[in-house]
């Protein structure tokens, strides 16, 4: 087969795996243009890599960022990066529970997901309940299930997300919008493992992990009496803090890279090129919606992109405008992105659930910026 290919000039990357291994036949493979040779039974792991670095090479990364890429799931080298990917490669195979901390856009859900991978229960199912957009009323019901006739419009039995993550992951975003009532009810499945569909009596056991995340303060909640402190430290058996995007700035050309190479191969477009002056400002600017807002910037920097070359104004960022009083690189980090609040603000006529989009942060994260900044809204709000 590989030599029919080289007589057809077709250039696509071969990874050989054998159950007939021997040193001829991998230098005779290797000769004809095989990329690799590998013997079974082979490592999966090893085998992704070498598959993730075959792709690297083709798009011009290095190996460490090949390797980055590859074993963690986690994009970047800066050394908070890797001390995260250490911390998940600990605690995951420990069936403990986690509650991953970190401003919205920083990746959170990645990080569970990373977890629920790298466990014992990876061949479980992982279950994603969102508690930040899921109305307080219909919680209940999406946890637990309840049976038929146990309410108006309740015509058949139906299994809560919690039995649905039997055996696996549940993972509880946004945990701190959740209810007294509710927190009251989910510390006890923690403690005994039963849980109890509404209108039912009988209980059911249940065996499943639990890791919560979470972008507030929920330290500041139990000591405003918000959260309760028992189920918070049932939650967090370990705690693992996912950095901004502020703090690790070295990484932020490694994204660039990475999310303009999935956007043009989504887009079925050439490839993107980011030049020094964009990389630069990408660099400087303060992404208070971190990854998040990063990967949506490039989105469409790359659909608005000219001639294939991204230029700062195709980001269509708060401070892509032009001029020294608009440049990241002449203010403070916390300068920079309480300009960018106050901009947005000012856009969407001081209204936060219409400013909070354009930041690429969810309103609860603009309301907290808000107050850290001291930023004051007009009470007469000018029309748009």
């Amino acid at each position: 087969m590989l030599e029919e290919m080289e007589k057809r000039n077709i250039k696509l990357p071969i990874i050989f795996l054998t159950a007939h291994g021997s040193i001829s036949g991998a230098v005779f493979a290797i000769k004809h243009g095989a990329v690799d040779y590998l013997t079974k039974p082979f490592d999966g792991q090893e085998l992704l890599t070498r598959v993730t670095e075959v792709f690297a090479k083709a798009a011009g990364l290095d190996a460490a960022r090949a390797a980055q890429l590859g074993e963690t799931g986690l994009v970047g080298t800066s050394q908070a990066m890797r001390d995260l990917a250490a911390m998940i490669e600990r605690v995951a195979p420990r069936d403990v529970n986690v509650l991953v901390l970190g401003e919205s856009g920083t990746g959170k859900e990645l990080v569970a997901n990373l977890i629920h991978r790298r466990s014992t229960r990876k061949n479980g199912p992982l279950v994603t309940v969102d508690c930040g957009s899921t109305p307080a009323g219909l919680l209940e019901s999406e946890l637990f299930g309840h049976v038929k006739g146990s309410f108006t419009h309740a015509v058949k039995d139906k299994k809560g997300l919690i039995e649905q993550a039997n055996l696996g992951t549940l993972f509880l975003d946004e945990i701190g919008n959740i209810s007294t009532e509710m927190q009251i009810r989910l510390l006890r499945v923690l403690e005994n493992h039963k849980i109890r569909r509404i209108g039912d009596v009988r209980e059911i056991q249940v065996d499943c992990r639990v890791i919560a995340a979470t972008n507030a303060d929920i330290f500041e909640q139990v000591a405003e009496g918000i959260f309760r402190e028992d189920l918070l430290y049932r939650l967090k058996v370990v705690t693992i803090n996912v950095p901004p995007l502020r703090e690790r700035r070295e990484d932020i050309p490694i994204l660039a890279e990475h999310f303009t190479r999935q956007f043009c191969a989504a887009q079925g477009m050439p490839p993107v090129t980011v030049p020094v002056e964009t990389m630069a400002y990408l660099t400087a600017y303060p992404w208070p919606g971190n990854v998040r807002q990063l990967r949506n910037a490039l989105e469409a920097g790359v659909v608005l992109c000219t001639d294939s070359v991204l230029a700062p104004q195709d980001l269509q960022l708060p401070l892509a405008g032009k001029g020294p009083d608009r440049s990241p690189d002449n203010l403070s980090l916390d300068q920079s992105e309480k300009a960018a609040i106050v901009r947005a603000l000012e856009q969407s006529g001081w209204v936060q659930k219409e400013a909070a989009p354009l930041l690429g942060v969810s309103r609860r994260a603009l309301n907290y910026k808000i107050q850290k900044y001291g930023i004051e809204i007009p009470k007469r709000r000018p029309k748009k």
